[in-house]
């Protein structure tokens, strides 16, 4: 805020006391609330739904002993110190982490801790020093770490997470080898995860068939199961992925072969949005800087992240601007599982937070963002880790004590503090002031300016179609001879969109706006205007340096001897409704440029007597009558303010 305003914000004050100054710097505009010219709300609505499942006998069985193994090795990481200890619990928080989201990514890394570990440890005479013995407490054990959250990403950190337990050469428990094989056993007898067959089921059963599904997984082996699934289904090439490094190994092709595949983002995001695939599968890669709400309404999280503000952003990429249908969340979630039950007091810890900050807002907002955002990752990191082996009772009396804070006094009043201190965005206060204008409104003065040089353009369904102009191509190596589906409509999506879409920036747009800004004519008498219309460009200019600080183009039209103002959009719909090619009628009989003289005189006057309300001692506007004279020089009419 000391960007914005240094006369009022300073970090080395005290908050408190700032947080009142807000209104004089920032308005709050609420993303549900937003509307376009029109008042209608230009972000559909959310909605979420829970859809469960439970492990199959086998599975339960799997996870009990998962757990037993990950609690015993926080024991025996509790009776260590330092970096021995950090080291141990990031290991055992990593298995914790993919047993949740599926069998075969806590069996890939079982996998590969195995491998590490008796490579490591044979022969176990020559153990490397590094591979700490449970039975000797260490303090000096090789550091072990994740990328720090905020210098990587979360793909990044993700995959670091996915590769630690088969890269960190420390011993969880004496017999951790053994009990390794115990558990690898038992997860090669799951062939079908539950979590799949419910998923598939819900696929298959509960949306139309040709319905756009965007999934996401935390972890890359996850991903792959669900892209093999849906593939088997559904049919291969209904679905494709984006996660970290554009590579998943794994897939099972339609030949019966299994490969890895390569498939940079942005193609997927295009294959996505233009159907030509029914299922994109995301890790939390797709969860950021892509925007695929141009067909797809539907989003599953096939794993819930331990942080929720991780959900919002999921869903930020179908709750965007041009989402034309409600958003509808899909969860996945199994309430026997110690993340399971978290997930249900979180849920409801967040609503009682909400209730007690609505209680007390004047307009009713959602702000369970800010108090995840407030309370860091690290809260929900110790909420999932500590629970595991709390039942019950147990369970929730442990929740509370470690939820205290989160949502507490003091963040309420911080919040409360810095909403209840800024206004909301009016728009009825500032909406006569947005232009009521948009790309279509361009339409016309460009089939003019295509028109003078005896080129028609040509309509079809999808889009324009015109033969570019000699005079352009002289102009341009870059203009083609053909151009075709041209269409002035910023929603446009798909491959070409960006030449496709007739703008201010598009090549021949600005060729056209060039050749008009050239042109000699001064005056002009059209059918459609029954007042004479002077146009008129203010400029405000840093002295000396003929730097334009601001400048402002409008009209000012002569109503029954008053002089009416016509900001520049008002000033090209006005343009717009006159009928060009029916002739031109008689020229007016008053002379031209007394006319105009006297329109000039009259605004002169106007702005002079407004001149003491600007209070700018030291720049003054120069005013220029548009467009150029018959010579090719600008008339300009300075008003002088130096003395106001």
């Amino acid at each position: 805020m000391r960007l914005v305003r240094p006369d009022l914000f300073d970090p080395d004050r005290d908050t408190a006391e700032q947080l009142p100054q807000l209104p004089h710097a920032m308005i709050r505009n609420n993303k549900a609330a937003v509307t376009d010219l029109q008042g209608n709300r230009l972000f559909k609505p959310i909605s979420v739904h829970n859809h469960e499942y439970r492990y199959s006998e086998q599975e339960a069985f799997f996870y009990d002993l998962l757990s037993r193994f990950i609690l015993d090795g926080r024991a025996y990481a509790a009776t260590l110190d330092g970096r021995a200890q950090t080291a141990r619990m990031l290991v055992l928080t990593a298995l914790q982490k993919l047993a949740a989201s599926s069998v075969a990514a806590i069996r890939s890394a079982l996998l590969n801790r195995r491998a590490m570990l008796q490579a490591k440890l044979a022969p176990a005479a020559h153990a490397p020093s590094h591979v700490q013995e449970p039975h000797r407490k260490r303090t000096d054990a090789e550091p072990i770490a994740l990328p720090p959250e905020d210098q990587a990403t979360l793909d990044e950190i993700a995959e670091a997470e996915e590769e630690l337990p088969g890269v960190a050469a420390v011993l969880l428990m004496r017999d951790e080898v053994d009990r390794i094989e115990e558990l690898l056993a038992l997860s090669g007898k799951i062939v079908v995860e539950t979590k799949i067959e419910r998923l598939i089921a819900m696929l298959r059963d509960g949306f139309p068939a040709d319905e756009s599904v965007l999934l996401f997984t935390e972890y890359k082996a996850t991903q792959a199961l669900v892209v093999n699934a849906l593939q088997r289904q559904f049919g291969f090439g209904s679905a494709t992925f984006i996660n970290g490094d554009d590579r998943l190994a794994g897939v099972e092709q339609a030949s019966g072969g299994v490969r890895t595949v390569s498939q940079p983002r942005e193609k997927a995001a295009v294959t996505f949005n233009e159907g030509d695939v029914r299922f994109l599968v995301s890790t939390e890669a797709g969860g950021e800087g892509i925007d695929l709400q141009e067909r797809c309404a539907t989003l599953v999280h096939v794993d819930m992240p331990w942080n929720p503000m991780r959900l919002h952003q999921r869903v930020g990429r179908l709750s965007r601007y041009g989402q034309k249908r409600p958003v509808a969340a899909y969860i996945l979630r199994n309430p026997d599982t110690v993340e399971g039950r978290i997930w249900d007091l979180l849920a409801e810890k967040l609503e009682r937070v909400q209730q007690a900050f609505s209680a007390v807002m004047e307009q009713q907002e959602d702000i369970t963002q800010l108090v995840v955002g407030m309370a860091g990752s690290t809260v929900f990191n110790t909420l999932f880790t500590g629970a595991a082996g709390k039942t019950g009772e147990q369970l929730t009396t442990w929740f509370n004590e470690s939820t205290a804070t989160l949502g507490g006094r003091d963040v309420l009043e911080t919040v409360r503090d810095m909403l209840g201190n800024v206004s909301h965005f009016d728009f009825q206060q500032v909406g006569d002031d947005v232009p009521q204008v948009d790309l279509p409104d361009l339409e016309k003065f460009f089939t003019l300016a295509v028109g003078r040089h005896r080129r028609r353009i040509l309509k079809h369904e999808d889009g324009m179609e015109i033969k570019a102009p000699d005079a352009w191509k002289e102009r341009s190596y870059a203009v083609r001879s053909r151009y075709e589906g041209l269409v002035f409509d910023r929603g446009l999506r798909g491959r070409n969109a960006a030449s496709r879409v007739l703008g201010v920036g598009h090549h021949l747009f600005d060729i056209a706006l060039d050749e008009g800004r050239q042109l000699p004519a001064r005056v002009a008498v059209l059918d459609g205007i029954t007042a004479p219309v002077l146009i008129v460009s203010v400029e405000d200019e840093v002295t000396g340096t003929g730097a334009l600080v601001q400048r402002l183009i409008f009209g000012i039209r002569d109503i029954s001897g008053q002089a009416e103002n016509l900001r520049d959009w008002e000033l090209l719909r006005l343009l717009n409704g006159v009928k060009f090619g029916t002739g031109v009628r008689e020229v007016l009989s008053t002379d031209v440029g007394a006319l105009v003289d006297s329109l000039r005189i009259a605004f002169e006057a106007a702005l002079s007597e407004h001149a003491p309300a600007l209070r700018r001692p030291v720049a003054w506007p120069e005013m220029l009558l548009v467009p150029a004279t018959p010579e090719g020089k600008t008339q300009r009419a300075v008003t002088s303010l130096r003395g106001t």
